[in-house]
């Protein structure tokens, strides 16, 4: 199990402080250290059965200077979704969970982060991308 988390959002760390009180197996990716890659988002995005607008935090800075607002939410604007979210990571969603399954969540609520875990393997180790150290509790 990866979650994906921005340190300063209060949404991750609450997601990260359940992960620890159930005991779960879980490796933390920095996303916006550690970039994920279109090939990466495009394998998420499947993982969430989601398309990319509907992870994009469009009321970032980054967001409204794009003008991702107006950008055509079909599939031929999908790859420029995609291209932006790569470029800019603080548009993606967070925090994002992908399970032992190979299904993930958009892990902005308790009952996501415990859907994650219904669909995970329990251990105490962990692991950090990007950054090193212990995951944050």
């Amino acid at each position: 199990m990866e979650i994906w988390i921005n340190p300063a959002c209060s949404k991750c760390r609450g997601a990260l402080t359940l992960l620890d009180a159930e005991g779960a197996d879980y490796t933390v990716r920095r996303y916006l250290e550690d970039v994920p890659s279109p090939e990466e988002i495009r394998a998420v995005l499947d993982r969430l059965g989601l398309e990319p607008w509907d992870i994009t935090r469009t009321q970032e800075a980054a967001a409204k200077e794009l003008g991702l607002k107006e950008w055509p939410r079909e599939a031929g604007s999908r790859e420029r979704w995609i291209a932006a979210l790569s470029e800019h990571p603080k548009l993606i969603q967070r925090p994002i969970i992908t399970a032992e399954d190979g299904t993930a969540v958009v892990a902005r609520s308790e009952e996501a982060v415990r859907d994650a875990l219904g669909r995970g393997v329990r251990s105490r180790d962990r692991a950090v991308r990007a950054g090193g150290g212990a995951a944050p509790s």
